[in-house]
């Protein structure tokens, strides 16, 4: 990562908790080389198929695990389906069309 002077939303991906962990460090320290700090209140870890619990870290301090997350608009849970994004965006279709006026 070279460019994170406007950093303000960021996902990393990773295979193993080992390699989540490195990319996270990697992203705090060259953070910190420019003066901007990660919000450990505001970042959380998701986690699906994980085998290990060992919790993702920054600067000693264990970031929060979530259950679901949601990504470009899509609900991302650890059961893999796509049951709570169906039923959100039937939803916000259903909340749109009863705005609608006859004419």
């Amino acid at each position: 990562m070279d460019d994170l002077d406007f950093a303000d939303d960021l996902a990393l991906l990773s295979h193993t908790q080992q390699q989540m962990q490195e990319k996270t460090s990697i992203v705090a320290d060259n953070s910190a080389s420019l003066g901007l700090h990660i919000n450990r209140r505001k970042s959380k870890v998701f986690k699906t198929n994980a085998s290990s619990n060992t919790p993702i870290t920054v600067e000693g301090d264990a970031l929060e695990e979530v259950d679901s997350f949601t990504y470009l608009g899509s609900i991302l849970d650890k059961q893999g389906g796509t049951d709570a994004d169906v039923k959100t965006r039937i939803g916000k279709a259903r909340a749109a069309f009863h705005q609608l006026k006859n004419i």
